[in-house]
């Protein structure tokens, strides 16, 4: 009886992997990150911010940001987007945490995604909208928000 409740409990979560709703149609919606992608609206002379998002599998995409002064690096941030347990997370890897943030899905589209940890002191949020050749990153949480706007490098 036991096997029976496991595997009839277990079919939904299956059929939802598998069907077209599931996390991994959703996560196909975010290939268009791929790239390399330039931040234009700094407004520290002498410093560039680049956004690298490189399909590393199927359904794992890995992000590098870099932030330079004068052509010195002088802070990196890992990200990745990635399927656990049939959900999407975007983690963010920073030197400043002592483990990854895990942020869950929450929206996605053809040309946007949100992503979402009410736990974390901040951001607790982080949007990505693509609108023509521009990308928009918003980082917010706790009355604060943060733009970060784009354009495709390749």
């Amino acid at each position: 009886m036991k096997k029976l409740l496991t595997i009839v409990l277990l079919i939904p979560c299956y059929a939802f992997a598998q069907s077209p709703g599931g996390a991994k149609a959703e996560f196909e919606k975010l290939y268009w990150l791929n790239g390399s992608w330039k931040q234009t609206n700094i407004t520290k002379p002498g410093q560039a911010l680049i956004e690298q998002w490189t399909k590393s599998g199927d359904y794992e995409l890995k992000g590098t940001a870099t932030t330079t002064q004068n052509g010195d690096t002088v802070f990196v941030e890992r990200t990745t987007l990635l399927i656990k347990d049939n959900i999407i997370y975007y983690v963010a890897d920073v030197p400043h945490n002592k483990q990854p943030v895990y942020f869950k899905l929450t929206s996605v589209t053809a040309t946007g995604f949100t992503c979402e940890n009410p736990a974390h002191d901040f951001p607790k949020k982080i949007t990505y909208q693509l609108s023509g050749g521009e990308l928009k990153a918003t980082i917010s949480g706790n009355g604060k928000s943060f733009d970060y706007i784009y354009i495709k490098k390749d």
